[in-house]
């Protein structure tokens, strides 16, 4: 299948569905996958209210990756400058910030396909949040010119999770492994 063929598709997909390298899968998440989402969001949120221009969070909104896959981020931050309209209902390219949780069905995209396909496509950071290991693994570039992501983290439940496309924004994973 092919993205526009999938988009086509409309409201005949499942909610939860992406297409990956032309094969439509459908995840179904945990309760653990959906609170730690929403609770990446509240702390942006929160963190957003007390620093403006803090930039933009969202969830699961189509993100084509080329001619055959459209991903649905866990979650996603964009800049003040790149937000979305309000009349839009996907992205053209990879926000400079996603993070995918991980799922029974789709980790082992994650991990793999989705995380190449997100650094061709420009992303700057990917975060991978392992509900199984309760670790993150942070990929990121050094710089904005980098081809490649060249800086590779892995963070475990003691540790503090922080960007450099969000200065001040600070994750502490404790807290949020414990969701």
């Amino acid at each position: 299948m092919t993205a526009d063929e999938y988009f086509a598709l409309g409201d005949q997909l499942p909610p939860n569905a992406q297409l990956i390298d032309g094969e439509l899968v459908v995840n179904s998440p945990t309760f653990r996958h959906d609170r730690i989402i929403l609770w990446l969001s509240h702390l942006h949120l929160r963190f957003a209210e007390t620093h403006p221009g803090a930039g933009e969070v969202g969830t699961s909104t189509d993100t084509r990756i080329g001619d055959h896959s459209v991903y649905k981020p866990g979650i996603w931050w964009v800049p003040e400058d790149r937000q979305p309209p309000g009349s839009s209902n996907r992205f053209a390219e990879p926000p400079p910030l996603v993070a995918e949780v991980r799922s029974r069905s789709t980790w082992r995209f994650d991990v793999g396909t989705k995380l190449r396909h997100y650094e061709r496509a420009g992303g700057a950071e990917v975060w991978l949040i392992d509900t199984y290991a309760d670790a993150v693994l942070v990929f990121r570039r050094s710089q904005p010119s980098q081809a490649d992501f060249d800086v590779s983290l892995e963070l475990g439940a003691g540790e503090q999770l922080t960007t450099p496309l969000i200065p001040g924004w600070t994750i502490d994973l404790a807290e949020l492994f414990s969701r």
